[in-house]
């Protein structure tokens, strides 16, 4: 029973840090580059404003980011549960 117990302790750790994960890029990309886009009009990136550089540029700067942050958290993850590589 403490295998399971676990073993759904390890998925619900996993789970959360993937919801987090896409709602950040969720907020970064379709928040920022489209929805407030018209609100961050007059705030100038590189020659543009910063709506469309986050539709751009800057939502796949933060999917970099975010594969980077879920494998080191995974890594600390996998290391509690003690299923590491």
């Amino acid at each position: 029973m403490a295998d399971k117990s676990s073993a759904n302790a390890y998925w619900a750790a996993n789970v959360r840090i993937i919801l987090i994960s896409l709602a950040i890029w969720f907020v970064s990309s379709f928040g920022l580059g489209i929805l407030l886009r018209p609100a961050l009009k007059g705030i100038m990136v590189g020659g543009a404003d910063l709506g469309f550089w986050f539709a751009q540029n800057g939502s796949i700067y933060i999917f970099i980011v975010l594969i980077f942050v879920y494998a080191w958290m995974m890594g600390k993850i996998d290391a509690e549960h003690g299923v590491e590589e």
